[in-house]
């Protein structure tokens, strides 16, 4: 397990795609972020269990544990229930998944196609805190 830097904020991608997750990494690794990267929804839980991130991005398709039951696990964790969890997805705005996340308590459900890097970006700002 790496050291983690105090003085940073933590974001967890969880995400197969490993293109995307590179893009999403040296994005918010630019804004000052330390970033922790799981190419599934299993090793994504055990991930936020050992370094206790301040946000995770989340994927919906994934191997072992898809993003629907990550969050289920994430939730019912006392260590990690109470952190920010954002769906990051390329299903598009699909009524049933965008209600069934929001029924687990992810903080927003976005389609990959339509946020700029810039606005993802600020999406992991806002719910963090940072300035």
């Amino acid at each position: 397990m790496a050291k983690s830097e105090p003085d940073k904020i933590k974001v967890l991608l969880v995400d197969d795609d490993p293109l995307i997750i590179r893009m999403y990494e040296h994005k918010l690794t630019q804004e000052g972020y330390e970033v922790f990267l799981a190419f599934d929804g299993e090793k994504g839980y055990v991930m936020a269990k050992e370094n206790k991130p301040d946000a995770i991005l989340l994927d919906l398709m994934m191997p072992r544990l898809n993003g629907i039951e990550t969050l289920k696990l994430l939730k019912k964790d006392a260590d990690t229930k109470k952190i920010p969890v954002v769906i990051l997805t390329n299903i598009g705005d699909d009524k049933a998944y965008m209600k069934a996340v929001d029924d687990l308590g992810a903080k927003d459900y976005l389609v990959k196609a339509q946020v700029s890097l810039k606005e993802l970006a600020e999406k992991v700002a806002h719910l963090t805190g940072k300035k």
